[in-house]
C-alpha cells in the first residue's frame, strides 16, 4: 500500500514489488500492487521521489489517474542517469498525490480573450 512518510506529507510513497535492474536510457512499468478509488473532481498522480531524480537520474514518465479507473496502478520510470540503477523490493519509486481538480467543461470559439502575455510562450517574461 503506498503511505505518507510523515504527518502533513501531501505524497505518498510507492514501494517496489520485486527486484529490478534498470539501464541507463531504460524504461520499464513498474506494477505496485494496488488500485484507489475517489470521487469525480479529484485526480491521482504520479511524481518523482526528491532523491531519485537527483542522485541518481530516474525519472516518473507521466502518471494521471482518474476518478474511474479501477485497475492496478503502476509507475513508469526512466533512467536518464549514466550508471546502472539497482531496484529491491520495497524502495521507493515514486509517489502519488490525489489532487482536486476542476473538471472542464470545452466551447470551441474562433477567437480568445486579449492578455498582456498573448502568445508569448518560452521567456516571455525576460530572464
Amino acid at each position: 500500500m503506498p503511505s505518507y512518510a510523515h504527518p502533513g506529507d501531501v505524497g505518498m510513497d510507492v514501494f517496489a514489488l520485486s527486484d529490478h535492474v534498470l539501464k541507463p536510457g531504460q524504461r520499464q512499468i513498474f506494477d505496485v500492487g494496488f488500485a484507489m478509488e475517489f470521487p469525480v473532481g479529484y485526480a491521482a498522480i504520479i511524481k518523482d521521489k526528491g532523491s531519485l531524480p537527483k542522485n541518481a537520474g530516474i525519472h516518473t514518465m507521466g502518471g494521471v489517474f482518474d476518478a474511474g479507473y479501477r485497475g492496478e496502478y503502476n509507475v513508469n520510470l526512466i533512467n536518464l542517469g549514466k550508471k546502472i540503477y539497482k531496484i529491491s523490493k520495497g524502495d521507493k519509486l515514486a509517489q502519488i498525490v490525489v489532487f482536486p481538480v476542476a473538471i472542464a467543461e470545452l466551447v470551441e470559439v474562433q477567437k480568445l480573450s486579449e492578455t498582456k502575455r498573448g502568445e508569448g510562450r518560452f521567456g516571455s517574461t525576460g530572464k
